[in-house]
C-alpha cells in the first residue's frame, strides 16, 4: 500500500520529530497529528527543573513544529481499529490512514486515595507544572511521595524555593532503581545537605485532610509528616488503555519489533514503545527519556516510509539538583557494579562506569560532563 496519510497519535515531542522526520524524508501526503493537550508540542524535561522554578515561561519549552501538519489538539484518540486502519478520536471523529506512529507516551501512577483532595498534584503537563509551581509559591511545606527523577528534581526546586521539604520513597536510596545504591547514597547526602528530610524505607498508609485540602501524609511507620502541598511521583505508565481491543500487543507499552513497527503500517516510539534492542542481544526496552523520544521517532518514521534500519541507540539521560548534573549512558540492571574511573566522589566530581559479566554496561557522570562523554566509547569494552 502506497503512504499517502499518515496519522500521528501523540502531539508530543516523539510525534512532532516523527512528523518532522516524513517531511524531511521528503513525504508529501497528509499528515494528522492528534494530541490530548490543547497545547502544541512542548519539552517535558524542563517541566520539573526549569519550569517549575519560574526561571522559564512555558512558551519557552514550545517544539519548532512541523511543518503542513492538521493538528487536532485538545482531542484525546479513543480506539483504534487496526485491520480497517481506522482511528477513532473522543469526539467521535473517524481518521483512516495507510500509516500510523503511536506516540502517546505515560501518564503519571496515582495513588489509591487522595488525589481530590486541594494541594495533592501530578507532574505530567505543563498545567501541572503551572498548578504545582503556584501551589508552592503559596505553600510552606511538601511532601514529595516518590524519589525518581521527578520527585528527586521537584524536591530540589521546592527547597530552593524555601518550602521545608520531605522526600519519601519506600527503596533505600532515591534513584536507586536508575543509578544503584552508590549514587543513590551520594544522592540522599546532597539532599540533606541542602536541608531536605529524606525518608526512605518507608512509604505512604494515608493522605491526611481538613475541608477538602490535604494537611499531612501519613507514613508506614507510623510518622505524620505535615504538609499544605503533595506531589506524588511513584512512576508512570504507557498511555495505551484507548488501545485495548486494538489486537496490538500491549505487555510492556506498545511493543514493536526492532524497526519499532507494532502491526502492519503501524510504528510506535518514545515512553509508549517498547523493543528488542539489537545491541542487547535483543532485550526488550521501553526508555522513559528525552533523546530516546527524538531517536526513535526518528527511526520509526523512515520505518513507515520504507527505509528503517533495526533501532540500537545508546541511551542517554540526565538529572539536574542543586549543583549537580548527573548524565549517564547505557543500559544497565540492578546487577551491575560500579567502578570509579576519573575524579572523586568525596570532591563533588567524578566519572564511573557500570559493569556486569565483565563488560561496560554504562557510564555515569557527576559534575564531569567531558569524562563522560569519553567513557561512552568504552561501552561492550572489558570491565576495568
Amino acid at each position: 500500500m502506497s503512504l499517502r496519510e499518515v496519522v500521528v497519535v501523540g502531539a508530543s515531542a516523539a510525534g512532532n520529530t516523527a512528523a518532522l522526520t516524513l517531511r524531511r524524508e521528503g513525504f508529501d501526503g497528509t499528515i494528522t497529528v492528534v494530541g490530548a493537550e490543547e497545547r502544541m508540542p512542548y519539552d517535558r524535561p524542563p517541566l520539573s527543573k526549569q519550569v517549575l522554578d519560574g526561571r522559564w515561561a512555558p512558551e519557552r519549552v514550545e517544539l519548532p513544529a512541523a511543518p503542513d501538519v492538521a493538528w487536532r489538539l485538545g482531542v484525546p484518540a479513543a480506539s483504534l481499529d487496526v485491520a480497517g486502519r481506522t482511528l477513532v478520536l473522543g469526539d467521535g471523529e473517524r481518521l483512516g490512514y495507510d500509516g500510523l506512529v503511536l506516540a502517546t507516551g505515560v501518564v503519571p501512577r496515582p495513588l489509591p486515595y487522595g488525589h481530590g483532595l486541594a494541594g495533592v498534584h501530578l507532574l505530567r503537563t505543563a498545567d501541572d507544572a503551572l498548578a504545582l509551581r503556584a501551589a508552592l509559591l503559596a505553600g510552606s511545606s511538601v511532601v514529595v511521595v516518590g524519589a525518581g527523577f521527578l520527585g528527586a528534581e521537584t524536591a530540589a526546586v521546592a527547597r530552593a524555593l524555601g518550602l521545608s521539604v520531605t522526600l519519601v520513597d519506600p527503596l533505600p536510596a532515591p534513584m536507586v532503581r536508575q543509578f544503584g545504591p552508590r549514587v543513590g547514597g551520594l544522592l540522599a547526602g546532597l539532599h540533606r545537605a541542602h536541608g531536605v528530610d529524606v525518608r526512605t524505607g518507608t512509604g505512604v498508609t494515608g493522605l491526611n485532610s481538613e475541608d477538602g485540602r490535604v494537611t499531612g501524609v501519613t507514613l508506614t511507620d507510623g510518622a505524620v509528616v505535615g504538609a499544605d502541598v503533595v506531589l506524588v511521583a511513584i512512576g508512570s505508565v504507557p498511555a495505551t488503555d484507548w488501545l485495548a481491543g486494538s489486537g496490538l500487543s500491549l505487555a510492556n507499552g506498545v511493543d514493536c519489533d526492532e524497526l519499532c513497527r507494532a502491526a502492519p503500517g503501524v510504528v510506535a516510539a518514545g515512553d509508549v514503545a517498547s523493543w528488542p534492542h539489537p545491541g542487547l542481544g535483543g532485550r526488550r526496552l521501553r526508555v522513559e527519556h528525552r533523546m530516546n523520544a527524538t531517536e526513535q521517532a526518528v527511526a520509526a518514521a523512515r520505518t513507515l516510509l520504507g527505509k528503517g534500519t533495526p533501532y540500537a541507540p545508546v541511551p542517554y539521560f540526565w538529572t539536574d539538583q542543586y549543583d549537580v548534573k548527573i548524565q549517564a549512558y547505557g543500559s544497565w540492571t540492578e546487577a551491575a557494579a560500579l567502578t570509579v574511573v576519573e575524579g572523586d566522589p568525596q570532591d563533588g566530581r567524578f566519572a564511573a562506569v557500570y559493569h556486569e559479566d565483565g563488560l561496560v554496561t554504562g557510564a555515569l557522570g557527576w559534575n564531569m560532563p567531558r569524562a563522560t562523554r569519553q567513557l561512552r566509547s568504552s561501552l561492550g569494552t572489558p570491565a576495568p
